[in-house]
């Protein structure tokens, strides 16, 4: 049987490959997808990966060409980028989904990139500052890539097994954005401040904040009642029946 060759499509990643290593092929800016196929269906429909969580990370990367990407080297904004893709590639530019009860039908290919400045991540930089307007504390910190998502999910879990009743998730995720608070780097330190003296007005003006640097597709779509909601990444968002 003659040899036959997927069709693969080149997708821009909203980073542009800046906040990665110079050595990562990620830092081209540039991910090739291939189609998805039965193979990928597959995938969708493994309740042992659905079950841990991990489908649509399985799912990546058994369409991303280059063998060489670890898919958890990617930023959050930068995977939601590739999702998107591969679900134009897999099933077509319309997507299907209730949203407060009402059928839409949105349009994949007009979802863009956020407009941010790019500028603050050449050179593979991931360290930005945020002033606290309360306290006038001085933070550093950084945007999440898989590997952080999966210490905070293990972390999360720990939590839920010592204290069923515990929702940590907001301020767990704070002490890993974080790198430094007024010039102090140790873990401790950064876990003392986020539990103990960060005013929740501060930090949902800080969280605000990352949102709006993050490189990333812009997710909101405008509704048929002219409402704005933002579109959910999720299994359903591939396979509506899984």
């Amino acid at each position: 049987m003659a040899e036959f060759k997927f069709p693969t499509e080149e997708v821009e990643l909203p980073s542009k490959g800046l906040l990665y290593p110079k050595d990562s092929p990620l830092s081209s800016g540039k991910v090739e997808l291939k189609y998805m196929t039965a193979k990928e269906e597959d995938i969708l429909t493994n309740q042992s990966f659905i079950q841990k969580g991990i489908v649509l990370d399985k799912l990546l990367t058994s369409l991303i060409v280059n063998k060489d990407i670890d898919v958890d080297d990617l930023f959050v904004g930068d995977k939601n980028a590739l999702f998107v893709a591969a679900r134009i590639l897999g099933y077509g530019k319309e997507y299907k989904v209730t949203i407060a009860g009402k059928e839409e039908v949105i349009d994949l290919t007009q979802l863009e990139p956020k407009e941010i400045d790019l500028s603050v991540f050449e050179g593979g930089n991931n360290e930005l500052s945020y002033k606290l307007e309360s306290t006038g504390t001085i933070l550093t910190f950084k945007l999440l890539n898989g590997h952080d998502e999966k210490k905070i999910d293990r972390e999360l879990a720990g939590i839920k097994k010592i204290s069923p009743n515990n929702s940590a998730e907001l301020t767990t995720r704070l002490k890993y954005l974080i790198t430094s608070v007024d010039g102090k780097t140790e873990t401790k330190d950064i876990r003392d401040f986020v539990d103990n003296y960060f005013l929740a007005r501060d930090a949902r003006a800080f969280r605000e904040h990352i949102r709006n640097v993050s490189p990333d597709l812009d997710l909101t779509v405008v509704l048929d009642s002219g409402e704005e909601a933002t579109l959910p990444i999720g299994l359903n968002f591939f396979w509506p029946d899984a």
